[in-house]
C-alpha cells in the first residue's frame, strides 16, 4: 500500500535529531523523498544515513535558518535534487536554555538572549516559509507547510517570556499564511507540542521532570515519534481541509 506522502518532496528543518529527525524517517517511510536541514550538513547526514538504510531517498543540507541567502540556498539544493517541494516541516529552533541561564524572569532577560530567541524560533520560520512559498507558487499544485510552534505558543509559562514571545509569533505568522495563500492551494498549519523527551528537553527533563508530570495529565513526557506522525498527516492529502490550525499535542497538559 502506498504511504501518504507517495510522490511528495519534503523539506524539514531541524532534521538532525529529537523531532525533526523522527519525523524526516516517517516522512520517508510515507514515501516522501526528503531533504534533511540543520545548521551542519554533518549532523544531518545521520538522519539521512537511517533514511537510505530503509530504502528512502534522502539528501542532506546544511544552513543557519537565521540567514536568508542560506535559507534559500536550502530550498534551491532541495529542488536540484528532487524538482519540486511539497511539503516542508519548518521545525529549526532552540529553547531558552540555549541564550542564557535558566529560570529568568522578564527583567532579567538581556537583550541578546531576547533577540537570538526570535532570530532563530521567529525569523528562521519566517525566512523558510517565505522561500517554500514562493517555490510552491513557481511550480504550481499548491503545497502543505507544516510550523513548529509549542503550547508555548498558546499559554504563558513563568520564566520563559522570550520563548513564549517566539512560539506565539510562529502561532500567529501560522495563521496569518494560511489566510494569505488559501486560495493557492497551500495550506499552512502549526504543531504545539507539550513536553517532549528530546536532546533539546534534556536538562529540564532532568531538573524538573516529577514537578512537570504531575500537570500533565496522562503522566507521561511525549516521544518525537508521536510529533513526527501528525506532521506527515497535516502534510498528506488526508488532511485537505485544515489550514491556519493549532494542533496541540502535550498529554492533556493545557487541557488540565
Amino acid at each position: 500500500m502506498a504511504g501518504i506522502l507517495e510522490g511528495k518532496v519534503a523539506l524539514v528543518t531541524g532534521g538532525a535529531s529529537g523531532i525533526g529527525q523522527a519525523t524526516a524517517v516517517v516522512m520517508a517511510r510515507e514515501g516522501a523523498r526528503v531533504a534533511v536541514a540543520d545548521r551542519a550538513e554533518a549532523d544531518a547526514a545521520g538522519t539521512v544515513a537511517l533514511i537510505n538504510a530503509a530504502g528512502g531517498q534522502a539528501i542532506a543540507i546544511g544552513g543557519d535558518v537565521t540567514r536568508e541567502a542560506e535559507v534559500a540556498a536550502m530550498v534551491a539544493r532541495t529542488v536540484s535534487a528532487f524538482g519540486r517541494i511539497d511539503c516542508a516541516f519548518n521545525n529549526a529552533g532552540i529553547s531558552g536554555r540555549a541564550v542564557g541561564p535558566a529560570g529568568q524572569r522578564s527583567h532579567e532577560l538581556s537583550q541578546e538572549a531576547f533577540d537570538t530567541m526570535l532570530a532563530v524560533n521567529v525569523r528562521g520560520v519566517f525566512l523558510c516559509l517565505k522561500h517554500e512559498v514562493k517555490q510552491m507558487l513557481a511550480q504550481g499544485g499548491g503545497g502543505a507547510i507544516v510550523n513548529t510552534a509549542s503550547i508555548a505558543g498558546l499559554i504563558g509559562l513563568a520564566t520563559s517570556a522570550h520563548y513564549v514571545a517566539a512560539k506565539h509569533g510562529v502561532v500567529g505568522l501560522t495563521k496569518s499564511a494560511a489566510i494569505e495563500y488559501a486560495l493557492d492551494g497551500i495550506r499552512v498549519n502549526c504543531v504545539n507540542p507539550g513536553y517532549v523527551a528530546t536532546p533539546m528537553t534534556k536538562d529540564i527533563i532532568d531538573e524538573r521532570g516529577q514537578d512537570i508530570l504531575a500537570k500533565v495529565p496522562m503522566r507521561r513526557f511525549g516521544v518525537p515519534n508521536e510529533i513526527a506522525e501528525a506532521v506527515a498527516w497535516m502534510c498528506s492529502d488526508k488532511a485537505s481541509f485544515m489550514t491556519g490550525a493549532s494542533h496541540v499535542i502535550d498529554g492533556g497538559y493545557q487541557a488540565a
